[in-house]
């Protein structure tokens, strides 16, 4: 369950927002997405793969609030921890960045 948005970290890029499929979060104009409706959260982990920034926490629990303080979070590496285990780099994952398998598409004799 998400449990942290670091207002330290959070660059208000807003992709957690636009990555959550359960509309967990709410965009706050000029400032940090709120955790809005926290029980909604499945656990899929999405929000934390799409952040730049390691500013999320998703506790491994999906139903409960483990209360961990973000300081503890921070000195043990756990911000971002599952985006980076999973290989992860500027929201794309490992090896992502020089495929260009979309471009198939560009031909228009393929329709998505």
């Amino acid at each position: 369950m998400i449990e942290i948005v670091s207002a330290d970290r959070c660059v208000k890029c807003d992709l957690c927002v636009d990555a959550c499929p359960d509309n967990v979060f709410d965009a706050v104009p000029d400032g940090i997405p709120v955790i809005a409706r926290q029980h909604d959260c499945q656990t899929c982990f999405l929000c934390e793969l799409f952040c730049p920034t390691d500013a999320l926490y998703v506790s491994p629990l999906a139903d409960a609030v483990e209360g961990r303080q973000e300081a503890e979070l921070a000195a043990s590496g756990l911000l971002g921890s599952f985006r980076r285990e999973m290989g992860w780099k500027n929201a794309k994952p490992r090896g992502t960045g020089g495929d260009l398998s979309y471009r198939i598409f560009e031909s228009g004799s393929i329709v998505p």
